[in-house]
């Protein structure tokens, strides 16, 4: 999640290279912090395990679809629960976020080890954070939040991205944003914004899906040259910026929409199992007990009947 939020402490602490765990708990625990190539990461010393997963994995890793290998430092550092979280980031974040990139500071700051499984894969949720920062070191402020987050969530490899459209029912009901629309739905709540996160991440897939074995490499390029959007997927795709609208939100509709509705569709069904099932099995015991009530009735009437016709007879037999 790019980050618009100044870390004040985080950056003082990171500059004098005292951890920020120190700086935050007063209990002279420095920590750990680990060094190698463009990295540093900072976390608490129940979190050294992970940090240095992490470390190996983002220099494993460290080249991002369509864009020049990074070269700009960047600082990690890895909160020990969710409140150092806050305070790191600052009053403004959102309460569903996991973790900030700070493109202007080159720094993210992620949940460690405590977080819940709520707060992702954190391999992926680095990866996610390190993209927002490689696009701002290539791009600059051109890309808007939309193909910021979309871009990352794309060189992340979020797939489940995509399954948001399987079992929306916003598929089915909603009519798909403008690009420009899209951008408002950041600034939501947390089932707004993921919604805008699925459409973010399916709209830079068909841009890169568009670009064949180049993938997004000629639109970045042509972007940067051109400071502009429209002008860069015309020259990379051969379509207006409108074109391309109508482009994604036609083959989004038509690869979801149908599943969506079957998904939705079966989501009905069942929740009204839930209920109707209960209620005919009531209904079908009482509707046992009833009959076997008329079928004691009818046995009764048919033995009453029988004694009266009985004694009918003997009451009216001669004496003889």
């Amino acid at each position: 999640m790019r980050a618009a939020i100044a870390a004040v402490g985080l950056v003082v602490c990171a500059l004098a290279g005292v951890s920020p765990l120190a700086a935050q708990n007063g209990r002279g625990d420095p920590g750990v912090r680990l060094d190698h190539g463009r990295f540093t990461i900072v976390a608490a010393r129940r979190d050294e395990r992970l940090a240095r997963s992490l470390l190996s994995e983002a220099q494993r890793n460290d080249s991002f679809p369509g864009l020049p290998r990074p070269r700009e430092h960047v600082l990690v550092a890895i909160a020990p629960d969710a409140g150092r979280l806050r305070a790191w980031v600052g009053p403004n974040a959102p309460e569903w976020g996991a973790a900030f990139a700070f493109p202007d500071q080159r720094r993210i700051v992620m949940q460690g080890s405590a977080a819940g499984s709520e707060a992702g894969d954190p391999r992926t949720v680095l990866r996610h954070e390190l993209a927002h920062l490689a696009l701002h070191e290539a791009m600059g402020p051109l890309p808007p939040r939309w193909f910021d987050e979309g871009y990352a969530s794309v060189a992340a490899g979020e797939w489940s991205r995509e399954q948001a459209f399987e079992t929306s029912v916003g598929m089915v009901w909603r009519t798909l944003p403008t690009l420009a629309q899209l951008e408002d739905g950041f600034i939501g709540g947390g089932v707004e914004a993921g919604w805008s996160y699925a459409m973010a991440h399916r709209v830079v897939s068909e841009l890169d899906a568009l670009g064949g074995e180049a993938g997004l490499t000629n639109l970045l390029t042509y972007w940067r040259q051109t400071g502009s959007f429209d002008k860069a997927v015309r020259a990379a795709y051969g379509m207006t910026g409108e074109a391309f609208e109508k482009h994604w939100r036609s083959r989004t509709r038509a690869r979801y929409g149908a599943l969506s509705f079957v998904a939705n569709v079966s989501v009905a069904v069942g929740m009204f199992s839930l209920v109707l099932v209960p209620l005919f099995v009531i209904r079908r015991r009482r509707d046992r007990l009833k009959l076997e009530a008329m079928r004691a009735a009818d046995a009764q009437q048919e033995e009453e009947a029988r004694r009266s016709a009985l004694q009918a007879m003997l009451d009216g037999a001669n004496p003889e």
